[in-house]
């Protein structure tokens, strides 16, 4: 099952796409997501090795987005934020095979499991980090103490 790396790893990155060319810190990410900064600082250091964010020490420093946000997809970052363990599991044990049931369904679960993380992955595949980020400022711009807040963190008020 799914835990909440994946919506927190587009959070981050929706983020980086909001705040273009800034680097960030994990304290200023962790606002946003309302969580520690450790969380954060685990799951960039995934995000690291995927290649898709980097970071700078020292003045000026922080985390930075390398991959342009109109081609990072929501898969690209579940596949780096999660394990690439099935998303379903099965048996804890293995049922028993003496019994039809239980000599086949662990066969048949996995046939559809299958086509459904297949069916997962191509729509995930298809939404981009642009898209969200898009789709927020849409709802930053209609909402009028969403807009002001936005602007103060942007230093733009």
């Amino acid at each position: 099952m799914l835990s909440s790396k994946l919506s927190v790893g587009t959070h981050i990155m929706t983020i980086f796409a909001l705040k273009p060319g800034e680097g960030l810190t994990s304290e200023f990410i962790a606002s946003s997501v309302n969580t520690n900064p450790v969380v954060i600082r685990r799951l960039l250091g995934s995000l690291r090795e995927a290649g898709i964010v980097d970071s700078k020490t020292g003045v000026g420093g922080g985390w930075s987005l390398l991959v342009d946000p109109a081609k990072l997809t929501l898969l690209d970052i579940l596949r780096a934020v999660e394990p690439q363990s099935e998303i379903f599991m099965l048996h804890r044990s293995t049922p028993n095979p003496e019994c039809p049931c239980g000599l086949h369904i662990q066969g048949v679960l996995t046939e559809v499991y299958d086509k459904v993380q297949e069916g997962m992955a191509q729509q995930l595949a298809g939404v981009t980090i642009a898209c969200i980020a898009s789709k927020i400022t849409t709802r930053i711009q209609s909402d009028e103490r969403a807009r002001i807040a936005f602007a103060e963190c942007n230093g733009t008020r």
